[in-house]
């Protein structure tokens, strides 16, 4: 006799590993403007073009006469500043629609063109240059509070850790294998092409590696119906102000998210000044040049992947907060093994660089899940755009006190050593967040491990 067929199977599984699939694409599309542009390329390239058009050393901008070498500093600052302000309004807007998807590749495919725009900065064409990364900047900025905010809606809190690690290590993968190809262009220049023509060309790559594979998350991605919005009225732009009050004032409702919130804004800023300066300690302080320091960037890309990795094995045993915890400590070592890094010794230089790999994409992907678990549905975008811009708001602490230590010692050895600071309040931030309570305060299940 035949069994009788009581339910139906729940497809759910198969449909948000499909996603996740697709979602991790956009870490592997946006990390060649990272890391080709942002990182590498593009600083050096805007000098050189600026030098040509500088009368006396200096370029104007909006009036103002600015040395060469200090323009693309001022462009990111700027560019930052802006992001600040425009991220949290824009968050409360994504909460507020279900096509996110659209969104996401709509700031990509704009970022990408504003990026495509460093090709026809040549002689002494700044201009283009300087709007072409300010543009590209915000709109990957604002497309990152819609990536981060779609992950809790393709994946349940116990996967939550998996699935941000996993995008984070395709972001270092496809960052790095695009830097070394686009490095192996500018180091050998084939065909007869300048550095500067290499430098073009690698930087036009890294903008239609970032559109192109931007397709796959479009494509792949479903839209999810938004979930508990205010009742506002009014246009869309009065709306998304009218949600954003309103969650301000429920912000102290969730403590939890606020006091991590808190720690990530100091222990995000040492890692992002140890990554900005790391350069400047191997060029200045340690003696090496461009072709140790472009080997070590490539090595911590790579060692990245497999970090991010690492870190979402790790949550799954011991939960992601004691693993942040652990990446902190990691990090604390690691500046305090710089103070004693031997002169003109690459080997150490490169063990250092391994180091940092390991737990560089691992704290930050877990950061994201860790984060995405303490907020309420619904709000995932507008909360995201309060840790992406409070993260660029502050962002220059680190490099003040990198500075001011500099400045007052001559030395770059107690410079990059102050950064523990920065990793010692993060964590102890990080030890007073009640991770059960938090998760349970944003309505969200509590996973078997935290």
């Amino acid at each position: 006799m035949s069994e009788k067929v009581t339910g139906i199977a729940d497809l759910s599984p198969l449909w948000r590993a499909k996603e996740q699939k697709a979602w991790y694409w956009y870490d592997w599309a946006n990390s060649a403007y990272v890391t080709t542009i942002a990182t590498v390329l593009f600083a050096p390239y805007l000098i050189g073009v600026a030098e040509a058009a500088a009368v006396n050393n200096r370029v104007s901008v909006l009036g103002l006469q600015v040395a060469p070498g200090s323009l693309p500093s001022y462009l990111v600052t700027f560019s930052t500043i802006l992001s600040a302000i425009a991220l949290p309004p824009l968050g409360a807007m994504m909460d507020r629609t279900e096509k996110k998807k659209q969104w996401l590749a709509g700031f990509a495919w704009v970022g990408a063109a504003f990026a495509s725009l460093l090709f026809f900065a040549r002689g002494d064409n700044w201009e283009i240059g300087a709007v072409a990364i300010i543009g590209a900047n915000l709109c990957l900025a604002a497309s990152m509070v819609v990536n981060d905010s779609i992950l809790p809606l393709i994946s349940t809190e116990h996967e939550r850790d998996r699935v941000s690690s996993r995008g984070w290590a395709w972001g270092y993968l496809g960052g790095g294998l695009l830097l070394a190809l686009n490095l192996a262009l500018v180091v050998v220049l084939p065909f007869g092409l300048s550095e500067a023509e290499a430098a073009r060309i690698s930087m036009l790559s890294a903008a239609i590696w970032w559109a192109a594979f931007t397709l796959i998350p479009f494509f792949g991605l479903s839209n999810h119906p938004p979930a508990d919005v205010e009742p506002v009225s009014g246009n869309a732009f009065v709306r998304s102000f009218g949600q954003l009050f309103q969650t301000l004032k429920e912000m102290k409702n969730y403590p939890m998210a606020l006091t991590f919130l808190l720690a990530y804004l100091f222990f995000n800023d040492g890692i992002q000044t140890v990554i900005a300066s790391s350069s400047t300690y191997g060029a200045e302080q340690l003696g090496f040049g461009q072709g140790v320091l472009i080997a070590t960037i490539l090595l911590v890309q790579f060692v990245a992947f497999g970090g991010a990795l690492l870190f979402g094995r790790l949550a799954a045993r011991i939960g992601a907060k004691r693993t942040i915890l652990g990446g902190l400590a990691t990090w604390m070592v690691i500046v305090t093994a710089a103070l004693f890094l031997p002169e003109g010794e690459v080997a150490p230089f490169l063990v250092l660089g391994v180091a940092i790999g390991i737990v560089l994409g691992g704290t930050q992907a877990l950061a994201r899940s860790y984060f995405s678990l303490l907020i309420p549905r619904g709000k995932e975008a507008e909360y995201f755009s309060f840790y992406h811009a409070m993260d660029r708001g502050t962002s220059w602490f680190g490099t003040l006190v990198f500075g001011l230590v500099y400045q007052f010692t001559g030395s770059y050895r107690p410079a990059i050593f102050a950064l523990i600071v920065f990793f010692a309040l993060g964590g102890l931030l990080l030890m007073r967040v009640d991770t059960a309570r938090g998760i349970r305060e944003a309505g969200n299940d509590v996973p078997a491990v935290v």
